[in-house]
């Protein structure tokens, strides 16, 4: 009787030994798996904030203003003003649609307060 509770015991002690190997090399590739991922969130947080930047010094508004100057012939931009825009009841919607009256009673309601 001894004996296969030796045997036993040595196997459950071979098995939880095992066990325990797996799951802390699982978990040391799991942890170096996320550094890299943390890494690679790091090196793309940085490249957005280039981008972002980038972006920010080819929108200012001297340099487009230049552009629209330097390209007026080609494309014909002027600065944007109030009259470019048509009045929406000028739109042809379908006189059906609820949203063509809500929209005609604010555009109504705001020439009203404009005067």
């Amino acid at each position: 009787m001894r004996t296969l509770f030796y045997v036993i015991s040595i196997m459950t002690l071979t098995g939880v030994g095992y066990w325990s190997y797996t799951v802390n090399y699982a978990t040391r590739a799991a942890s170096s798996r996320v550094a890299e991922l943390d890494l690679k969130i790091w090196e793309e947080r940085e490249r957005i904030e280039v981008l972002r930047a980038e972006w920010a010094y080819l929108n200012r508004p001297e340099r487009l203003i230049r552009l629209a100057e330097a390209n007026f012939e080609t494309l014909g931009l002027v600065p944007v003003r109030a009259d470019h825009y048509a009045d929406p009841g000028q739109v042809a919607y379908k006189p059906d649609e609820p949203t063509y009256s809500m929209m005609l009673n604010v555009t109504t309601a705001a020439a009203r307060t404009a005067e």
